[in-house]
């Protein structure tokens, strides 16, 4: 990241993004660690339409949506392949110069370089069984 808070994005990752998603992201502050999470505009839509199912009249739900959207923006990637990240987020995040974008399936993750070595230090167990049981009782059949 540069000293204006942007960042360049991966070539190979630029080649992945369609047009369409190259112009619009939504970048916010992540639920469990401290890094941002950048949307692609049809992931977001996705998951705002299961969030606006939540009552709005509990109480929870209430402050759940607003701590879950708050700082949350829309950010575009120039014709360079830099994108502008907001200086608050910078700050909620602790971004500095040397910054890892993560793949999270659909998402993308920006994490500080040595906040994300810390984390898989801090969470490194046995992966096998990690996966055995976060994934053991899954079907994999196929319906969709």
């Amino acid at each position: 990241m540069d000293a204006n808070g942007r960042i360049m994005l991966p070539v190979e990752l630029r080649k992945q993004l369609s047009e369409l998603q190259m112009n619009n992201f939504i970048l916010k502050r992540a639920v469990f660690e401290n890094h941002l999470e950048m949307y692609p505009d049809d992931e977001w839509t996705k998951l705002m339409k299961k969030i606006n199912k939540l009552n709005p009249f509990v109480r929870k739900n209430v402050v759940f949506k607003t701590r879950f959207l708050a700082g949350v923006r829309n950010v575009n990637i120039d014709s360079t392949g830099r994108m502008q990240v907001p200086k608050d987020l910078v700050v909620v995040a602790g971004l500095k110069k040397e910054i890892v974008i993560a793949s999270h399936l659909s998402i993308l993750q920006i994490w500080n370089k040595d906040e994300y070595e810390a984390f898989l230090e801090r969470t490194a167990i046995d992966f096998s069984e990690l996966s055995e049981d976060v994934m053991g009782e899954i079907d994999f059949g196929d319906d969709e």
